[in-house]
């Protein structure tokens, strides 16, 4: 099902659009305007799930193991030091 509906866009967005219909790669400024849309859309999901991973990875390190400022410096310090031996420097 396919709805009628009136945009408003830049004389820029035209232009390109229009362009775009003439050299082919669409075959209309609706379809033009169709695939902007399923653009936005993937974008949209894509934050989201983003998001959703992101909350996922923060509930997961809140129910880990907290250090303190002191023990997440003395750790860094670790690390740094065996990257630096491992690589001879």
């Amino acid at each position: 099902m396919s709805v009628k509906a009136s945009v408003s866009i830049s004389d820029q967005q035209d232009s390109f659009a229009r362009k775009l219909v003439e050299e082919g790669h669409y075959a209309s400024l609706s379809a033009v305007v169709q695939r902007g849309l399923e653009l936005v859309l993937e974008e949209t999901e894509m934050k989201e799930d983003d998001r959703e991973k992101l909350r996922a990875l923060l509930e997961q390190r809140m129910d880990g193991e907290f250090l303190t400022v002191e023990e997440s410096d003395a750790q860094i310090a670790t690390m740094i030091a065996e990257k630096r031996a491992a690589l001879g420097l």
